[in-house]
């Protein structure tokens, strides 16, 4: 048995899929099985383009409830459940934030006010998002909301092609989809799977292994999009409910069983804070969280080992 690997660009993400097989045409059979798979959800779940359904549903906002496939109905109403125990630090009705309020190219200088961005956030509210379970159907009561699945969709995308290859009888790989992997079996040496934790100043300088056989790991942080204003650093990520962005954390790492679990509570975390962010994380069985940060400073959940 052989690991065998490739790299793509996927719902606008660098995603790797590795599989352990038998022989490389197996091997190039499962992967091209779990590049389908994802992408039919990008197909789904998209917002660059007006024929996907989460368009459609946006496209109606205001004005008549939408019917969507099963599982995207699903998705949403687990959305909104992450969104009630985050408090709403998670949201996927971000998707009306006006862009022209923040732009993460640098070339920013200050910050804008409280005022404008409460305005920017106004029709965020998942409260909004009104689900019909007879019909199947989705409604955004309010015109010019707009959701979208940045925030759990490629980690949806990951479990989902997992479970493909699972059922194909592929024992042991890792669906990474730009550091939101899951990861089941073992290596061929025999070993569990295990990912370096990094220093996020310098992701090259590894400071901690964790085994993640069986588990899916997200990683939410500052390292790559930031803005500096006034000598502070400020995250591309936004709380949902001030429209300004986080600052004071450089990294949270979540494992969980789940990828799009894991996915999903990466940001509202480093939303939330450290303190708040913590004591959620050690309420949730299973879940687990590294917080890194602005001066370095290492914060774990309960019962993590870090090696």
């Amino acid at each position: 048995m052989k690991d065998y690997s490739k790299t793509l660009k996927l719902m606008g993400n660098n995603f790797t899929i590795t599989v352990v097989a038998e022989n490389e045409p197996k091997g190039v059979e499962y992967i091209d099985a779990a590049v389908n798979e994802i992408k039919r959800i990008e197909k789904l779940l998209t917002t660059f383009s007006d024929d996907s359904q989460t368009s459609l549903i946006n496209e109606n906002a205001g004005i008549k409830p939408v019917v969507v496939d099963q599982e995207v109905y699903s998705l949403i109403e687990r959305s909104i459940n992450i969104s009630k125990i985050t408090q709403g630090a998670f949201d996927i009705s971000y998707g009306g934030i006006d862009k022209s309020l923040w732009n993460f190219d640098k070339s920013m200088t200050v910050l804008p006010t409280k005022k404008q961005a409460l305005k920017s956030v106004h029709l965020i509210n998942y409260n909004n998002i009104v689900l019909n379970p007879e019909n199947c159907t989705v409604y955004l009561k309010e015109k010019g909301m707009r959701i979208g699945f940045g925030g759990i969709g490629k980690g949806y995308a990951a479990e989902m092609a997992k479970k493909l290859l699972v059922a194909q009888n592929v024992t042991s790989g890792i669906i990474n989809a730009s550091g939101d992997l899951t990861a089941w079996g073992m290596q061929p040496s025999g070993k569990p799977w295990r990912i370096g934790i990094s220093d996020p100043e310098h992701p090259e300088n590894i400071f901690s292994y964790v085994d993640i056989s069986g588990k899916a790991v997200a990683t939410s942080g500052n390292y790559e999009k930031y803005v500096m204003i006034n000598g502070k650093k400020y995250s591309h990520t936004i709380d949902p409910q001030t429209g300004l962005p986080i600052s004071g954390i450089k990294s949270v790492t979540v494992i969980s069983e789940n990828a799009e679990f894991a996915d999903a509570m990466a940001t509202p975390i480093a939303v939330m804070g450290i303190k708040a962010g913590l004591y959620l994380v050690n309420q949730i069985p299973n879940l687990h969280c590294i917080i890194i940060d602005d001066n370095n400073k290492l914060f774990t959940s309960k019962q993590i080992h870090l090696n």
